[in-house]
């Protein structure tokens, strides 16, 4: 059986990772030359987001080749060499699959459209009804979920943007095209996978109208989805010791991805969940500016560190992805209290149950955008809710605070190297404008002891040494509490109590209320602090703002 409960996963965004040939984007070669920068950090595998060949309409989730990476990363040579260059510093590369769908530029679509019954059969396509659509659902991105084609006079199904076909997984001779992906990515070296929205793949018998939402109830954690999902693990990745794979999970439940990921179900080795990056939603709405709810935040944590250590499920730890804004904007204080903050919130994620997830940038605290002005935006989805509000009647200003707060551009701005021209990302004009802030750098957190890279690293090490916070169990402590999120790892002999302070107040923390003896006996040593310091008074801790403390408690 694989065990990774020791390794941490680093997600490059490649376009705006490192740009080797000056033209503005980010490139695998570019992520080479970063090779051991990355190694220096200590994290163990590299997640690239797709760089197959794509028109691009969806950052490269529109896939019209997967066999083929896309000219504007490189070329086949240079991921081989990415590869190579990885395995030998002890870092494996992790593939972005995108499943669920394909471009229609994908030769297949292309055949479909042409009206070849076979591969027709490779996507999902069905006559309308009474002069629509198969059915009312809405796309994720707006809009009925089916295209008409009018040479066919039938629809196609996209849950996605109308150039992103939904495939076919009904369809045994899909299964083994995609199958045959993943043997051939494996066979070049590849060492894990990312199936992205995964959980969608298995579509309804029955098409039908959703009366009583946009359709996701029919298709989310569909009915054989674990059925296709042993078969790929079987037949692929299953085969190969050590491959790591991860599921991005739309919408779905607790109960399902302990099945996906329990080691005995033979399917994924973890999954990614979103319920806690939404609870700075006003009733669902992602636009809202609403401060964010810790309450919620903790309880949606503990709900699901209880619900899969109960069933030996394994979760993704994160808080910044490329769809996200940056964490140390949205949960922490990127002004005051920058280094505090992220420290703070890398250590609740990090000392968690499951297999911490680090996006570039994160680990020396890049905040958000704070772009001033539409001009600097290129995500679709922002540039579209601008137009929209503006033409409802919204200011200009008060539309760019929310995207500035909102935007997915927040988490793809290129990667600050360092403070001069370019910032070391590029020679010419980025693709999309630098992050505003300045005095933020890679460069500047390397020479600097106390800096939050230097942090990181801390916690990495504390992981790969630490058997309660690799193996142990979880248990939150003090729920309820206003400002903390204080929880228990636990394994044999060991036990390790982290506490963090998501506010810029002083708070007090009796070891007494919580039964914790060994606190107030002096029985524990301090494993990490983003203060370098533990303050008591009289037998309680004094938590400062923004601390997190990761204590090893003695034991008798």
């Amino acid at each position: 059986m694989n065990n990774f409960d020791d390794k941490v996963i680093y997600q490059i965004y490649a376009r705006s990772f490192m740009d080797s040939n000056g033209d503005g984007l980010g490139d695998i070669p570019g992520i080479t030359s970063k090779l051991d920068y990355l190694k220096e950090l200590g994290v163990d595998y590299l997640w690239l987001t797709p760089v197959f060949e794509s028109p691009m309409n969806d950052n490269g989730y529109d896939v019209a080749d997967y066999y083929k990476v896309d000219p504007i990363f490189g070329t086949m040579d240079d991921l081989i060499h990415l590869i190579s260059e990885a395995r030998t510093r002890g870092l494996g590369i992790m593939l972005d699959m995108v499943f669920n769908h394909s471009s229609i530029s994908h030769e297949w679509f292309q055949k479909a459209l042409k009206g070849d019954p076979k591969y027709k059969d490779y996507y999902i396509f069905r006559k309308g009804k009474d002069g629509n659509p198969p059915t009312n659902w809405v796309s994720k991105f707006g809009g009925n979920a089916w295209e008409y084609v009018s040479a066919l006079d039938e629809y196609y199904l996209h849950l996605f943007d109308k150039t992103q076909a939904d495939l076919n997984w009904e369809n045994e001779e899909v299964r083994k095209e995609l199958f045959d992906i993943v043997r051939f990515w494996l066979e070049k070296g590849v060492s894990g996978f990312r199936f992205d929205v995964v959980n969608l793949i298995s579509k309804p018998e029955v098409y039908e109208d959703d009366h009583l939402g946009d359709g996701r109830r029919f298709y989310t954690d569909g009915h054989r989805v674990h059925e296709y999902l042993k078969e790929l693990n079987q037949e692929t990745f299953g085969r190969v010791e050590n491959t790591i794979t991860v599921g991005e999970m739309s919408s779905t439940s607790l109960e399902n991805c302990v099945r996906y990921s329990n080691p005995e179900e033979n399917e994924l080795s973890m999954v990614f969940n979103f319920h806690h990056l939404k609870v700075d939603y006003e009733e669902g709405d992602k636009w809202s500016l609403k401060p964010f709810d810790f309450q919620e935040l903790k309880e949606i944590f503990d709900h699901w560190q209880m619900g899969m250590q109960q069933h030996n499920g394994n979760m993704a730890l994160f808080f910044n992805n490329h769809d996200q804004p940056r964490v140390v904007s949205r949960f922490g204080n990127d002004q005051k209290y920058r280094k505090e903050s992220a420290k703070m919130l890398a250590t609740s994620i990090h000392m968690l149950r499951g297999i911490p997830y680090i996006f570039q940038g994160e680990e020396f605290g890049m905040p958000n955008a704070y772009f001033d002005s539409i001009e600097d935006y290129r995500d679709v989805e922002s540039i579209n809710y601008y137009h929209i509000l503006k033409e409802l009647g919204m200011q200009k200003d008060q539309i760019l605070s929310i995207l500035q707060e909102k935007s997915r551009d927040n988490g793809r701005t290129p990667v600050m190297w360092n403070e001069e021209e370019g910032h070391g990302f590029t020679r010419s004009v980025p693709w999309i404008p630098f992050c505003k802030m300045k005095g933020i750098s890679a460069e500047g957190d390397l020479i600097d002891d106390d800096s939050i890279f230097r942090y990181y690293q801390k916690l990495i090490r504390l992981r790969k040494k630490n058997k309660a916070i690799q193996k142990g169990s979880y248990k939150i402590i003090d729920k309820n509490h206003k400002a903390l999120f204080a929880y228990l790892r636990s394994f044999e002999d060991e036990k390790v109590l982290v506490i963090c302070n998501y506010y810029d107040q002083e708070v007090l923390f009796d070891p007494a209320r919580y039964e914790l003896p060994e606190l107030s006996s002096k029985r524990y040593t301090v494993l990490l602090s983003n203060y370098n310091e533990l303050t008591e008074q009289e037998g309680k801790i004094l938590i400062k703002p923004y601390e997190s403390l990761v204590i090893n408690i003695e034991r008798q």
